[in-house]
């Protein structure tokens, strides 16, 4: 028994080992980071994400700065025949650029790269169905992304354990085609 509480403990402590070592945009600018995003590829740990991740099609968020620092979001995720449509807040946590969103269940999301006119590289870690997982999306400010994109977003999604296998380009649908919504 004792093996296997060491065992879990030690894990527990690499994971929070892992996740402290994640850092944010220097001099993140949420003002700028608000507007227009299609998540555009992603990669991730969790179960479902790998069961799902051939029928997953190219999502959008809308994303707005707050007065306190927090990220108001508005994501739209389409499915087979309709668009599911979802509100929620990123809390700031700490530093800027660094949040988190009790209400879906992400516990660290943090933006990583980001260049605020073409492309963001974000890092979520969350719960999901009683298990931890990691996820990291590529967001870009049109469905069509850059070289350069792409490649920020592949050379960080290993440095937390993400493997090749496991990403996906998304495939563009018009099921949740924007209305009335521009870039930033």
């Amino acid at each position: 028994m004792w093996p296997v509480l060491l065992s879990l403990g030690l894990a527990l402590l690499w994971v929070s080992a892992v996740r402290a070592e994640v850092l944010v945009q220097p001099d993140f600018d949420a003002e700028k980071f608000s507007g227009l995003w299609y998540v555009v590829a992603m990669v991730s740990d969790c179960k479902v994400f790998e069961d799902k991740k051939d029928h997953l099609l190219m999502a959008s968020s809308t994303i707005e700065a707050t007065v306190e620092g927090n990220l108001g979001i508005h994501m739209e995720f389409p499915g087979a025949d309709s668009c599911k449509k979802v509100d929620a807040e990123y809390l700031k946590v700490g530093s800027e650029g660094h949040f988190r969103a009790p209400a879906l269940g992400y516990l660290d999301v943090r933006v990583v790269d980001t260049d605020y006119s073409s492309y963001a590289v974000v890092y979520i870690h969350k719960t999901l169905r009683g298990a931890l997982s990691t996820l990291v999306q590529l967001y870009s400010r049109s469905p069509d992304t850059s070289p350069q994109a792409v490649k920020a977003f592949k050379d960080f999604y290993p440095t937390v354990g993400l493997p090749e296998d496991m990403m996906v380009m998304l495939p563009k649908s018009d099921a949740c085609a924007p209305q009335g919504k521009e870039a930033a």
